[in-house]
């Protein structure tokens, strides 16, 4: 079965429609994936460090929605304890995503913590993954991609670290870095180096900034300093109208999240579909890419991602173009971005010609 195909051929609903869109999936964390069952799973294997209620907790998401930091730190604390939970983590995760019509996925992983805390080895834990990116495109047709993330909690020498770590050990499937976790006080900057040494050695380099509304500066240095092929989040961006402008006439691309827990948090309920930044980022004429970040602990699938983006100001004619940003932002072989961008446009018109008009 093909990742597209379809049993029936009558009306779609509007929800159906963008469900069986081709998408990319390029801003996901992996461990943002872990589905409650196997989260159990690994806490019964682990002799239950983490309670019951606790992991309800994690996947409950409420009107004013906590971070869920706190939930990634306890699976490299407590729970991942060998190669085939990572395994499992990512083949699971892409038979989720096929189910939503994403065909090429890049998905982040902090090497960090796996090898500092859990104790597995680089090497043992990126083979793990890639095992199950392997088992997903055979089983699902999916094609997956890793990115390992700088925590940028940690030092900048293990940036360094985690970057030398993938060169050590390059594998086809593992494409290029990102940076992640919490924001507040860790500028881009402190990653200069790490960053030079990634680029140096032919990876792509892509990072989180602007996520926890801290000032736009953080975004200007992640492109300008970082050099990133794209952005992560990057909501602060439009309170500078000079900064904003020149992404614009770049055309570079940035990762979205409807989801993303500080709006959530910080917006109130009436006025978050109104004041949330990616309506302005939609309406400058940014070019946008919607995501899950981290489906299961967000509650949010890809189809329920995009979803959200009509919300903020989005209109079929967008759908579109955030299928064809996907696919432009995506570190895949140009041959079959292509090919991809001709047949994903064909698939998007004949599923439009389906879609009962609301």
């Amino acid at each position: 079965m093909t990742t597209f195909e379809e049993t029936s051929a009558g009306p779609l609903s509007l929800e159906q429609f963008v469900r069986a869109l081709p998408k990319a999936e390029l801003h996901c964390h992996l461990f943002g994936a872990v589905r409650r069952q196997t989260f159990i799973d690994l806490s019964d294997q682990a002799g239950n460090p983490v309670s019951r209620d606790e992991i309800d907790a994690f996947y409950t998401r409420g009107e004013k929605p906590v971070g869920v930091l706190r939930v990634l730190r306890a699976l490299d604390a407590e729970l991942i304890r060998a190669p085939a939970d990572l395994q499992r983590i990512a083949y699971e995760y892409l038979q989720d995503a096929h189910a939503h019509g994403v065909a090429y996925s890049e998905f982040f992983w902090n090497p960090t913590g796996t090898v500092r805390v859990s104790g597995i080895a680089y090497e043992a834990a990126q083979d793990a993954i890639v095992a199950g990116i392997v088992a997903a495109e055979r089983d699902f047709g999916i094609i997956g991609r890793l990115i390992p993330s700088i925590d940028r909690e940690a030092s900048p020498d293990e940036a360094l670290a985690m970057v030398r770590w993938m060169s050590a050990h390059r594998a086809p499937e593992v494409i290029g870095i990102g940076m992640d976790y919490r924001e507040n006080d860790r500028p881009p900057e402190l990653f200069e180096a790490a960053y030079r040494l990634a680029r140096e050695a032919g990876f792509k380099t892509t990072a989180h900034a602007g996520e926890f509304g801290m000032p736009w500066n953080n975004v200007a240095t992640a492109i300008d300093l970082l050099q990133v092929d794209r952005v992560d989040h990057g909501y602060t961006v439009v309170d500078n109208p000079e900064l904003l402008a020149r992404c614009i006439a770049r055309g570079l691309i940035f990762t979205v999240v409807p989801t993303n827990s500080y709006y959530l948090r910080t917006l109130a309920p009436e006025r978050w579909a109104q004041d949330h930044p990616i309506r302005q980022m939609l309406a400058a004429g940014l070019r946008l890419h919607p995501n899950t970040d981290d489906p299961t602990l967000h509650l949010v699938t890809p189809t329920g991602a995009w979803l959200m983006m009509m919300q903020l100001g989005a209109g079929i004619d967008d759908l579109r173009g955030f299928m064809l940003n996907g696919l432009d932002a995506a570190w895949m072989d140009e041959a079959l971005r292509q090919r991809w961008r001709t047949e994903w446009s064909a698939r998007f018109d004949a599923l439009r010609a389906r879609l009962v008009a609301a």
